[in-house]
């Protein structure tokens, strides 16, 4: 079994190949994000705290938290699930993985250094890598350098310097994520100054709304009164001519 032990204060990583049954047999029935004694694997790694953080079988078929079996198993998966990317929108399909259980037939297993004992271990703990990425968003870069919101967070981003094929020297470093500058400010402010003209044009557009619609309303009562009153005098008049017909 192959065991790959990673550090990350360090950033160094190591495999160890054995075929040890009695240490491999303190590492069988563990699951993953077990903690165990670094002494399991040898003296060299007395004092250390290794987690399991898991591992491949033979085929090649990974390890999976939360399916508590030693053996490989068939799940159907979906979207946001580890070891499947659909293809198609809702799509659902039936994989094999492995469960979270550490067994016979596992060919590597991952581990990671919780604990660093007393003893430096050659080539996982000896030494420092220093992080060839460093954060992109502000915050973060803030954070890592101990910086004010006075200071300015584009003089601390972690850059590096590469030689193109054609022997030009070329700086190559992140685009700073949430980074607040006079043009975003700007930018808000025009926003913000849209949305209140919006709201004040809204505002006068229903007062001369419901001028209109006032001025309509009263077109036709004065309409209907009008009307109502010619009727009345219609009448009025016919029923004058009927009473002097009437008479005569």
């Amino acid at each position: 079994m192959k065991i790959n032990i990673a550090c990350p204060s360090t950033g160094m990583q190591k495999v160890i190949e054995t075929d040890d049954e009695k240490k491999l047999q303190n590492l069988y029935e563990r699951r993953m994000a077990q903690e165990i004694d670094g002494a399991i694997l040898g003296e060299e790694f007395g004092g250390y705290i290794l987690r399991v953080t898991g591992g491949n079988d033979k085929q090649g078929f990974p390890m999976r938290q939360g399916v508590l079996t030693n053996t490989r198993v068939r799940l159907l998966c979906k979207k946001g699930h580890k070891a499947y990317r659909q293809r198609r929108t809702g799509e659902r399909k039936r994989k094999s993985v492995r469960g979270c259980i550490v067994g016979h037939d596992i060919a590597v297993l991952n581990l990671v250094v919780s604990k660093i004992g007393d003893n430096p271990i050659p080539g996982l703990t000896d030494d420092t890598i220093p992080r060839r990425l460093g954060p992109k968003r502000a915050n973060k870069i803030r954070k890592l350098f101990n910086l004010d919101k006075d200071d300015d967070v584009r003089k601390y981003v972690i850059s590096r310097t590469f030689t193109t094929k054609k022997g030009v020297e070329r700086r190559k470093a992140p685009k700073i994520q949430r980074l607040v500058t006079p043009l975003t400010l700007q930018r808000k402010r025009a926003r913000k100054a849209d949305k209140l003209s919006s709201i004040l044009r809204n505002r006068e557009e229903a007062v001369r709304y419901k001028k209109v619609v006032a001025q309509r309303l009263a077109e036709q009562r004065e309409a209907r009164r009008s009307l109502i009153s010619k009727r009345r005098s219609t009448r009025k008049s016919q029923k004058v001519a009927a009473e002097a017909s009437a008479g005569n």
